[in-house]
């Protein structure tokens, strides 16, 4: 890891601590009625449950806060893909700095950093040796929307339901996502998750989301 990068995302951030969801309350649901809805919600997000993480197109406005352990901190992030493009914009409005990170068949780039934009065939690889962060981005484009990634890919995935039959958490290739409140979906479509938090040992990745939207807006 760059030294340099590290610390210069940790000034971009604020140092500031990621703080976790705190333990459910609630009763978990049925999990045969929770799978079966989670095969509608899967269906009416362009998602089978082999689905392409990368598809369909979408975005959301966040708030973020990561921590891996020696370093945390918090900023905003605004997530968009579609057309097998995936654009990642992280700001800290305080510093008024940020780093953008976009993917597309070609490869990852990230700007922002100090030494001039980076290049890598892979977007998560590349987020890991510029900073330090280990965010798993491959899978968070269906872990943010409450899906399951693809389980050739990541693995099995093992979902505890809420009452209402919507995911509570998700456990797959290591990490753990854990969902509180979620809102009705762009355009009438399914639910979408409001607060997430996605762990594996100390790496933290919890985004309070201001705003979804889909294809059309």
């Amino acid at each position: 890891m760059s030294l340099r990068a590290g610390a210069a995302l940790a000034a971009l951030l604020g140092l500031a601590g990621c703080a976790s969801l705190p333990p459910p309350a609630a009763p978990a649901g049925d999990p045969d009625a929770g799978a079966a809805a989670q095969r509608l919600r899967l269906q009416a997000l362009g998602l089978g449950e082999d689905g392409d993480c990368a598809a369909p197109a979408w975005r959301l406005s966040a708030r973020v806060a990561l921590a891996n352990g020696r370093q945390g901190g918090s900023g905003r992030l605004d997530w968009s893909q579609g057309a097998g493009q995936l654009h990642l914009q992280l700001s800290a409005p305080v510093t008024r700095q940020g780093w953008a990170l976009d993917v597309d068949a070609g490869g990852a780039t990230l700007r922002g950093l100090e030494g001039g934009p980076r290049r890598a065939a892979d977007a998560a690889g590349l987020l890991r040796d510029a900073t330090g962060w280990d965010i798993p981005l491959a899978a968070l484009g269906c872990w943010l929307r409450g899906a399951q990634a693809p389980a050739a890919a990541f693995g099995p995935a093992r979902i505890t339901y809420a009452p209402d039959l919507l995911p509570r958490r998700i456990e797959q290739a290591g990490w753990v996502v854990e969902y509180a409140g979620w809102a009705p979906g762009a355009f009438d479509g399914p639910a979408l998750p409001l607060r997430i938090e996605a762990s594996r040992g100390e790496n933290r990745v919890r985004l309070v989301v201001d705003a979804w939207g889909g294809r059309d807006d």
